[in-house]
């Protein structure tokens, strides 16, 4: 056996096995819409706009500092920040036997009185709610925290 006809042999081998997988490769291409972190109308049938948007955007976490209960909220039922602060109101103030406030002209800084609302984003960074459009608001937000106000400490020494 010769060198030409090994040289020959390997040759016809490495074409043969690029052949193959041009073969394989043009048997089953994947189409565009059956990747599984494509979410399109067309691969849910079944699925409308809000059960896809609950299967996507997961509900936030609400801690209202000083109770060791958190609440869920599910942001993509709210429209607009009103209807956050009128469930923040139902969850944390109504419910605790408070007495019910008209809501026309609540909104986030008087939902739980005595309380600021802010969040976190997805690098953690604490932010004050309603700083952003709604519509942003909703793709950040990770958890919605509610701080308590701080009193002025200097009138507090100064009075005493």
């Amino acid at each position: 056996m010769n060198s030409f006809d090994s040289q020959e042999r390997q040759e016809q081998s490495l074409k043969r096995r690029w052949q193959e997988k041009r073969l394989i490769s043009n048997i089953s291409p994947r189409p565009p819409s059956s990747l599984p972190f494509m979410a399109h109308s067309k691969s849910f049938p079944s699925l409308d706009n809000d059960d896809l948007v609950s299967a996507v955007v997961p509900p936030v976490t609400v801690v209202l500092e000083g109770r060791s209960i958190c609440q869920r909220i599910s942001l993509h039922k709210h429209g607009s920040y009103h209807s956050l602060a009128k469930a923040l109101r139902q969850m944390f103030v109504d419910s605790a036997g408070g007495d019910v406030a008209e809501t026309t002209d609540l909104d986030l800084t008087n939902a739980v009185p005595g309380h600021l609302i802010a969040y976190e984003d997805m690098e953690n960074d604490l932010l004050l709610a309603g700083d952003l459009n709604w519509k942003d608001f909703v793709r950040v937000a990770k958890r919605i925290r509610i701080l308590p106000v701080k009193g002025n400490s200097r009138k507090r020494r100064g009075g005493a």
